[in-house]
């Protein structure tokens, strides 16, 4: 079990091709407390449902008509990863750490879109809609989300309960039990909800985290 998760992490970390240029060796979390820095890959887990943020190539059927963003109950699937991203013109680097407050964005491994939201209606519940948008080359404001670390952590780490806020909307990410009836899997929706509830925590979870970059 251990080894084919380790190869799991080796072919995540080889089959990445980003701007950040790897050059260090890559770590698979297997232990709780392991800091988060730019440049890793990992799943985000919904704490009260324990659902992974997943997305896939499939469409909005109403709304922006963008590409879905649900939450999926596998552990295993591959559309569940996401490169941590910083907000374009700042001097955050790979293996940068990421404080409370932080703006960030969240790169979709599969399609290499970005995490988004918007004022377009969720499909099941009417709040904010979350999708994944743009590419490689095209982002806009749409895609950051502020970093917001629960209790008295200032750095993000694998064990802190976090809250992503939604830069221009406000919107927390946030999901629930309501499920999809025409998707497979018993995926849930994701949305975003303006205003603090128990629903819109995650924790950092599965993931390939590339080492802190040690100052010159």
């Amino acid at each position: 079990m251990a080894l084919g998760f380790f190869a799991l992490a080796l072919f995540l970390f080889l089959g990445l091709d980003t701007d950040f240029g790897y050059t260090s060796p890559a770590s698979a979390a297997s232990s709780e407390g392991v800091e988060i820095t730019y440049g890793s890959v990992l799943k985000l887990t919904h704490e009260k449902t324990k659902f992974r943020l997943h997305s896939h190539d499939v469409p909005y059927g109403s709304g922006s008509g963008q590409q879905s963003v649900t939450s999926f109950p596998n552990v295993d699937d591959s559309n569940s990863y996401w490169i941590v991203r910083p907000q374009p013109g700042t001097s955050a680097k790979q293996g940068d750490t990421i404080t409370s407050g932080t703006i960030i964005r969240l790169q979709h491994m599969r399609t290499r879109k970005w995490l988004h939201s918007h004022l377009h209606a969720s499909p099941i519940t009417g709040n904010l809609e979350v999708s994944c948008f743009g590419g490689e080359n095209e982002s806009d404001t749409g895609d950051y989300w502020r970093l917001l670390i629960e209790g008295s952590g200032k750095t993000w780490r694998q064990d802190q309960r976090i809250r992503l806020q939604h830069v221009d909307t406000s919107g927390y990410l946030h999901s629930h039990d309501k499920k999809y009836s025409r998707i497979a899997g018993g995926q849930q929706e994701v949305c975003g909800i303006q205003e603090k509830r128990a629903d819109n925590v995650w924790l950092a979870a599965e993931g390939v985290y590339l080492p802190i970059t040690e100052s010159k």
